[in-house]
């Protein structure tokens, strides 16, 4: 597919949804592009949970109950290589290892608050009530 580019104001560029391509994937918008950094199952809950604090992955482990050790491992390389925690690796035996959020972290917590409450407000509104037995959620 070849794109020919015109010449558009300021205004149609801010507003515009592009399409590019980023590490030979096609993005056909901006949002699609964020939600591939952020987005899953398990990368915003990790975000949400360093937001406040600084955590070992054992804690992590700990805090989010349903996800494997190799999803978690997963998840923290990849929000570690795109620059949305930071790792520290303490010398010691046995290995302690420490996650933080950066500043790119934090805005995206921002945003994860946002799809948050959009979600809390969704589940209230198609009926979905809280299981008080295992923290999760059940649609009436």
């Amino acid at each position: 597919m070849i794109h020919t580019f015109k010449k558009v104001s300021a205004k149609t560029i801010l507003t515009a949804m592009p399409d590019f391509f980023y590490n030979n994937k096609l993005y056909y918008n901006p949002v699609e592009f964020a939600m591939d950094r952020i987005g899953g199952t398990w990368k915003m809950p990790i975000l949400w949970r360093l937001k406040d604090k600084v955590m070992r992955y054992g804690e992590l482990k700990k805090d989010i109950p349903h996800i494997t050790h190799k999803m978690l491992t997963s998840q923290l390389r990849e929000l570690e290589e795109e620059g949305f925690i930071k790792r520290k690796v303490y010398a010691v035996v046995p290995p302690k290892v420490e996650y933080s959020i950066t500043t790119r972290g934090k805005r995206a917590v921002m945003i994860v608050d946002i799809i948050r409450n959009y979600g809390l407000e969704l589940m209230k509104e198609f009926g979905v009530e809280e299981n008080k037995n295992t923290g999760t959620k059940n649609r009436k």
